[in-house]
């Protein structure tokens, strides 16, 4: 373990170094493009496998096995700022998730894109954002996960204004940049608490990282404002970051918009990579989340992780955008990951995290290929009957869907969600965030059985076709890895859990009937059924017949007018935060031009006047009366020279003339 934890760099460096390369490229060389992509992505997979190994060889003779490797990065008087890496198995199972998923969908991109005329940048923006996420899954240093976090940001920045040209796709990547800036501002605040307290912010530092007991320790005894332990404050500032990365309440509303990009863009960003970043946060920093006295930060993570959950699945319920339905079901579901590590810890939220990231990036990559397929529509009440057209798409579209619905024992989503909803229900601060997953599980049902209806049923909207292998191949795989990932974390064989607590894993059959298990299970099922007949019976006849109006819009226009306009949130925001800044940008400008710019040039004009008057003063006054003294200097000089030229004649005249003056004086003086 520790010879691969000396080489655990290269993992983000060689898709780093493949996109440093492909930027060189001209803009023809499609093909080198891509294998300067995929190739080093590829060996990153490699590498990840060979750290995931060690982990499990390491982890089986010792119990939890973790690696560090730092090195000093600068040093300023007597501090020094260090770096590093770790290999543990959250990181394993991280990088593992993200090469893996990464490279079927860069495999998918050069089917997708093959047409873009930028080819070669895209998939260039592909390895930066790739290596940028891989750093962050490596760092063992808060700071470096720090750079590599505004990296990501940058990197999703350039893939969802991709194709700038369209102002729609330019302002979403503005708004994306703008608002996880917003998160970000909370997150380097608390690195910046963190570390005026603790002096270090490496993770693990035999015994003295900010993760380790010792600092822990010492943060969870010391207070702020209202009693709060700082360790709770400093988890509350980081968690900021972790709201606007993954898109949770209130700084959700860039992730849809998000959806501008191109759609590999959009199962990146959605399934293993950026969102999952900020719960990966919460994961890394859960020793600190978790210290201090209750409510401390886990229960702000677990009520901001509930709402979010149903907030959005309630929008998804009447969206029209096959990509934006799959958005706001990304941001439901990441809520749902939150509610997890707030209510039952690391491996609950972590193991939803891997699920939803095999069976959304197949959704995400499901609905490209039907966009690909319908040629270029997203509208799903212009589809419809696409399950003869593309029944690869369809099979592989409803394998995702009911993984992510949660149809019990088979599919991955069902045993991810059913940990989280069990422990919701044992969470003993309230029991109102288990209903409102409840409720969330219900309406993930209703929303993906209604665009099932739409798209793949009733009469054909559209003429489509079957997408090409380079887009089927990784759909299939991610269908298959989207059933066989849940069967690693099921309560009878709870490997998952095990491998990241370093605790022995055991068989145990049992388990389904000891703490509650099986009534928790058995109401998720009868609620997932009942969501998914409930739009089934509403959306059935619909989409064989007028697809024009919604039902639910003719049972409850007001109710869906304010699903489809997203509880207006945008709006509000535009009415208050935007208004106001644009109101303060105004009175800035105002400010700006008027006083300051009035008070510099009053400035000014007095300093002109100084000037001239003192130049007036100079030149009358002060060079007049120097020159005036000066040239009677030089008169009186001319006068007194006249006596030293050197003539003798002069000189006895002179004599002479003083003489008898002096014999004048006497005489008179004798008189």
């Amino acid at each position: 373990m520790d010879f691969i934890v000396k080489y655990l760099w290269l993992i983000p460096v060689l898709p780093l170094a493949g996109a440093g390369l492909s930027a060189l490229l001209k803009p023809g060389q499609r093909r080198l493009a891509a294998a300067l992509a995929i190739g080093p992505l590829g060996l990153s997979l490699l590498l990840s496998c060979a750290a995931l190994a060690a982990t499990l060889h390491h982890g089986a003779e010792t119990g939890l096995a973790r690696s560090t490797q730092d090195f000093e990065w600068f040093a300023f008087g007597q501090s020094t700022v260090r770096l590093g890496w770790v290999l543990d198995p959250l990181t394993a199972i991280m990088l593992l998730v993200v090469t893996f998923i990464g490279l079927l969908i860069f495999i998918y991109s050069t089917a997708y894109m093959a047409e873009d005329e930028h080819f070669g940048r895209f998939f260039c923006f592909l390895g930066f954002f790739a290596a940028a996420m891989l750093g962050i899954v490596i760092s063992n240093s808060l700071l470096l996960l720090f750079v590599c976090w505004e990296l990501v940001g940058l990197a999703s920045y350039l893939l969802i204004g991709f194709w700038f040209q369209k102002p729609s796709a330019a302002a979403a990547a503005k708004k994306a940049f703008i608002t996880t800036r917003i998160g970000d501002v909370g997150f380097l605040l608390g690195m910046l608490w963190l570390y005026a307290h603790s002096g270090t912010l490496l993770f693990y530092d035999g015994g003295h990282g900010i993760l380790e007991q010792s600092t822990v320790t010492h943060l969870a005894a010391l207070t702020t404002i209202g009693g709060m332990a700082l360790s709770s404050a400093i988890s509350i500032l980081l968690f900021c970051g972790a709201i606007g990365k993954s898109g949770q309440l209130p700084l959700h509303v860039w992730l849809p918009d998000a959806m501008e990009g191109p759609t590999p863009v959009s199962a990146l960003i959605h399934a293993a990579t950026m969102v999952a970043a900020g719960v990966f946060l919460v994961a890394r920093v859960f020793p600190l989340m978790s210290a201090g006295p209750h409510p401390g930060a886990l229960e702000v993570v677990t009520w901001v992780g509930a709402l979010t959950a149903v907030f959005a699945a309630c929008i998804a319920v009447a969206q029209d955008d096959i990509k934006r339905i799959l958005a706001y079901s990304t941001v439901s579901q990441l809520g749902y990951m939150m509610m997890g590590l707030g209510t039952g810890g690391v491996a609950v939220g972590m193991f939803h995290l891997t699920t939803h990231a095999f069976f959304k990036a197949l959704l995400f990559l499901g609905a490209g290929s039907v966009i690909h397929g319908c040629g270029g529509e997203q509208d799903i009440r212009k589809m419809g009957g696409l399950r003869k057209l593309m029944p690869l798409t369809f099979a592989c579209y409803a394998v995702g869907t009911m993984a992510l619905c949660g149809i019990p024992l088979v599919f991955s989503g069902f045993w991810s969600k059913d940990a989280i909803l069990h422990s919701a229900r044992h969470w003993t601060v309230s029991q109102i965030p288990f209903y409102l997953g409840v409720a969330g599980a219900f309406l993930t049902a209703f929303y993906m059985t209604r665009q099932i209806c739409y798209v793949f049923y009733g009469k054909s909207a559209t003429h489509a076709h079957e997408s090409p292998p380079a887009m089927t191949l990784p759909l299939a795989i991610l269908a298959v890895c989207a059933i066989m990932v849940g069967f690693l974390g099921t309560p009878i064989w709870p490997w998952f859990d095990s491998y990241l607590s370093g605790e022995p894993i055991s068989f145990h059959a049992g388990r389904l009937l000891e703490d509650g298990q099986l009534p928790v299970m058995l109401l998720s099922t009868a609620v997932v059924f009942a969501g998914a007949g409930l739009s089934a019976w509403v959306y059935g006849k619909s989409a064989r017949t007028s697809r024009a109006t919604d039902p639910l819009e003719v049972l409850q226009p007001s109710l869906f007018a304010w699903l489809r306009g997203k509880f207006f949130i945008d709006e509000l925001y535009d009415a208050t935060i935007v208004r106001l800044n644009a109101a303060f940008a105004g009175l800035a400008r105002w400010l700006d031009a008027t006083i300051w710019t009035g008070a510099v040039n009053l400035v000014a004009r007095l300093t002109r006047a100084i000037s001239l008057l003192d130049r007036k003063v100079d030149e009358a006054v002060i060079n007049q009366g120097f020159d005036g003294g000066c040239e009677g200097l030089r008169v009186s000089g001319q006068w007194t020279a006249q006596g030293q030229n050197g003539q003798i004649q002069r000189y006895l005249r002179a004599i002479a003339v003083g003489f008898c003056g002096l014999l004048l004086l006497l005489i008179w003086g004798c008189r």
